[in-house]
């Protein structure tokens, strides 16, 4: 098994001393967005731990017929980025126990998100951390390359 993916405790460990950042989802179908995304969340800091929504959370968040990569290949594909420090798999449908755990110091989501909505924030800035939004590649998502298969597909 590959290194970098990891439990809370390990990448809680790995992050101790280091000026760590934090970021979450699904990663269904990696994508130059996430690819951009992470690159960039990754430069706030010296290490970036990524909290990757189980099969099960994807499939209550997002619906039944999602993921359409298992959790154990995306985990596999994160890790192999250079930028992405840790992986960590989560079955909670939000963050919250996982950044608790890791405690980072810096809590990173997509500038689609706003501030108040971000789960852990209190958290991460009650710890002396602060919370940076990304903006996000506009028409790059998960969903629109399903969307174009799903079209090229129908004919």
């Amino acid at each position: 098994m590959n290194p970098k993916i990891a439990t809370a405790a390990e990448a809680a460990a790995c992050c101790a001393g280091r000026r760590s950042v934090f970021t979450n989802g699904c990663f269904d179908l990696l994508h130059a967005g996430h690819v951009r995304y992470l690159t960039a969340a990754r430069a706030l800091g010296d290490l970036l731990v990524v909290g990757l929504n189980s099969d099960a959370s994807v499939g209550r968040i997002k619906g039944p017929r999602r993921p359409i990569t298992p959790q154990e290949q995306r985990a596999e594909v994160l890790a192999a980025l250079a930028c992405v420090d840790r992986v960590v798999i989560f079955d909670e449908d939000d963050p919250l126990r996982l950044i608790q755990t890791i405690r980072p110091h810096i809590l990173v989501k997509g500038a689609d998100w706003a501030e108040a909505d971000i789960v852990g924030a209190d958290f991460v800035r009650a710890h002396g951390g602060r919370v940076e939004t990304i903006v996000l590649v506009p028409g790059v998502s998960t969903s629109a390359i399903i969307q174009t298969i799903l079209e090229r597909h129908r004919h």
